[in-house]
């Protein structure tokens, strides 16, 4: 069997972490070529010791000192910055590239792995959110070059195994409802940093924690879910469902229903994007039907959630609104990390943004960046 050579791009963050365990439970399948980190260079020099990838790359160069001094054998070449970066992504000894960037940051090396011929196992759902239409040639309803890490999308695609696109009726992603699903409105308008971040279900970054909490992560996943499987946003639904042990279903013509079941642990969708369409064992719980369980749902409350239906006001308009949505989300999510704003702010931010920012010309990625760098612009100065 030939060794899977992967490219972990955040290799310190949550995806890249749990990726690293997977390498640990299949050393005769896997191997890391590359790691890359934005600004932890102590887990990134830990990560370095232990696999001695061909390389590491550090994007931020005040540590590179650092990094360079903690690291403890010379088998692994050290650089620094995101030109670095990207010259690793198009590199031949490379099988798979998983990105799991976090952010519009992603969106270049998704790109370029692409045209470059690489596999990409895609946690960085900015890529299709932002330049979907960019991507969507190499959509071709396979899966075999971009495959999502999402918990959701994955779960649609296990659902899909066999199954034609023309029998698909309609998408249902599911939503845990993050930690303000009961809580009153105007409790919610008043939640601290620390209520937003404690999440009922999920261990995650910060960033994509808040998202969870405002749900804007469930409108980038219907937006995903639009280029990713090819259907109109009429045919994708979103639903709450507290316990996150339906990951997501898929309705077909004849009224038939599919559903993907697990105990919430992301090195399965993870592992399935490596394996795709085959499956490896994997360690993991699985849910005990010796006792009893029940699983609700609810349908989404608009009024509880605003970031939602700002993102399927974005994929509706197209062009570049999901760029601006997208952009001003992050910058209105790291100002309420840091206390900047409040977090109904969030949402008003984004609305704004969206209001404000328009461009008529031609979708590429130069034009992307451009918006994108309006957007964020606009985002910090409200």
């Amino acid at each position: 069997m030939n060794i899977q050579r992967l490219l972990i791009l955040g290799s310190t963050g949550s995806i890249g972490t749990q990726t690293l365990d997977i390498v640990r439970a299949h050393p005769e399948k896997l191997e890391v070529f590359a790691l890359t980190a934005h600004t932890n260079w102590e887990t990134l020099a830990r990560q370095t010791n232990e696999f001695k990838p061909e390389y590491s790359v550090l994007v931020d160069e005040a540590n590179f000192d650092k990094l360079k001094e903690a690291v403890t054998h010379k088998r692994t070449k050290l650089l620094y910055g995101q030109q670095e970066l990207m010259g690793l992504v198009t590199a031949n000894e490379i099988d798979t590239v998983i990105n799991s960037l976090v952010g519009f940051s992603g969106f270049m090396p998704t790109v370029t792995a692409l045209k470059a011929g690489k596999k990409v196992a895609l946690a960085n759902k900015e890529s299709l959110v932002v330049g979907g239409q960019l991507l969507s040639p190499y959509l071709n309803g396979s899966y075999d070059r971009l495959i999502p890490i999402d918990s959701e999308h994955s779960a649609i695609l296990q659902c899909l195994a066999g199954e034609k696109l023309k029998n698909i009726e309609k998408l249902i992603i599911t939503a845990s409802g993050g930690p303000f699903r009961t809580w009153d409105l105007d409790k919610i308008h008043n939640a601290k940093v620390h209520d937003a971040l404690k999440h009922p279900n999920w261990d995650m970054g910060a960033k994509i924690t808040i998202d969870s909490a405002t749900m804007m992560n469930k409108g980038l996943e219907v937006i995903e879910a639009h280029w990713l499987f090819g259907l109109p946003l009429s045919r994708i639904e979103a639903v709450v469902h507290p316990q996150s042990i339906v990951h997501s279903m898929v309705l077909f013509n004849d009224g038939s229903m599919k559903a993907q079941l697990g105990l919430p642990d992301m090195r399965l969708p993870i592992q399935y994007a490596l394996t795709f369409p085959d499956r490896w064992p994997l360690p993991s719980r699985q849910i005990d039907w010796t006792v009893p369980h029940q699983f609700s749902f609810e349908p989404v409350d608009l009024d509880r959630f605003p970031c939602f239906e700002l993102a399927l006001k974005a994929i509706d308009a197209g062009g570049y609104a999901p760029a601006v949505l997208n952009a001003s989300n992050e910058v209105a999510v790291e100002r309420f990390l840091k206390e900047e704003i409040s977090y109904i702010q969030i949402s008003e931010i984004v609305a704004k943004s969206l209001s404000h920012i328009t461009n008529s010309d031609t979708l590429s990625v130069e034009s992307l960046e451009a918006v994108d760098r309006e957007a964020r612009a606009f985002a910090r100065s409200i």
